[in-house]
């Protein structure tokens, strides 16, 4: 609906890339820069200056910017609105994740939901909780599935459910067997942790400053920007992490890692979240609503954990 000249100008602004903007867009760079003169020619100003390999918005470049994020907002919320009146629940689903969210709550919620309403067209983007919502608030995104509550004034939360984290380790390691670890004793073994940025390892540093442990109190052999890693290097004998339970369900029934949970247990809120100033469209709280019922049934968590652990064990 809104203008396609916008849209590229838009995406090109946003990069500070004609290339990277074409990518985006699946265009042709040769056709980006089409339609970046067109709306040049029709406002007769230069909207970007080009020197040395290097474009950077005008004057009239950044007004055309600022304007361009409200008029495209106001055009994506119409269409949304406009299907909530036909009392459709169809349309584009921009979800963004954090990783471990994506990797072992939300595949089999996204394909009962797609099932339920063949009209959406998700599309689900990976990264840290912190990662997760910039791209909220640059609007690249719906909705934003994190761990803990967001740190962004523009962003609102609503909290799904509760997920508990244990500690991890090699069969063999000394606290393997254990009925429960406290925090203390995590400084007298080599760590592994998740990377800055982690809505997990945000979660865990404030278990511990409660428990009067410094982050820096930690062995920290290494860091890892995903559980998949972490889990790895736990295996590999490396040594200990905190990950979420439902992430390794698969791992302990093959013998592979120990679970020991923490005394006190260590639980964290999961979070969907979106730009607060942004009328949720119908489309988006359907998903929100679909998703809280599944993660809240009954082993809802561990039933989609362990079907996704039985599904990688059957893959050929």
């Amino acid at each position: 609906m809104a203008d396609r000249r916008l849209q590229v100008f838009h995406a090109v602004a946003k990069h500070l890339s004609f290339t990277k903007a074409a990518e985006a867009l699946c265009m042709t760079q040769p056709a980006v820069t089409f339609q970046v003169r067109q709306l040049e020619e029709q406002f007769n100003t230069r909207l970007f200056d080009r020197a040395h390999g290097r474009i950077a918005l005008t004057p009239a470049g950044a007004v055309a910017y600022a304007h361009a994020e409200r008029i495209l907002a106001l055009t994506a919320e119409l269409e949304s609105r406009l299907r909530d009146m036909g009392g459709q629940v169809a349309g584009p689903l921009l979800i963004g994740a954090s990783t471990t969210i994506a990797d072992f709550l939300l595949p089999q919620i996204l394909g009962e939901f797609k099932a339920a309403h063949p009209g959406v067209a998700p599309s689900l983007f990976a990264g840290n909780s912190e990662t997760v919502q910039e791209r909220l608030r640059e609007r690249a995104l719906d909705i934003g599935f994190i761990e803990g509550d967001t740190y962004l004034p523009a962003l609102a939360g609503e909290r799904l459910c509760s997920d508990e984290l244990q500690v991890v380790c090699a069969p063999g390691h000394p606290l393997a067997g254990r009925k429960s670890v406290a925090p203390g004793a995590l400084v007298e073994h080599a760590y592994l942790s998740r990377e800055q940025g982690s809505g997990t390892r945000e979660v865990i540093d404030h278990y511990l400053e409660r428990a009067g442990i410094e982050p820096g109190a930690l062995h920290v052999a290494m860091e890892a920007s995903s559980p998949e890693a972490l889990k790895g290097l736990v295996a590999a004998g490396m040594g200990i992490a905190i990950v979420p339970r439902v992430s390794v369900e698969k791992e302990v029934r093959l013998g592979l890692l120990a679970r020991v949970p923490l005394s006190p247990p260590l639980s964290r809120q999961l979070t969907a979240v979106y730009p607060r100033e942004r009328i949720q469209s119908g489309l988006v709280g359907a998903f929100v609503q679909f998703a809280r019922q599944r993660l809240n049934a009954p082993g809802g968590r561990e039933a989609r954990a362990e079907g996704l652990a039985l599904s990688a064990r059957s893959a050929p």
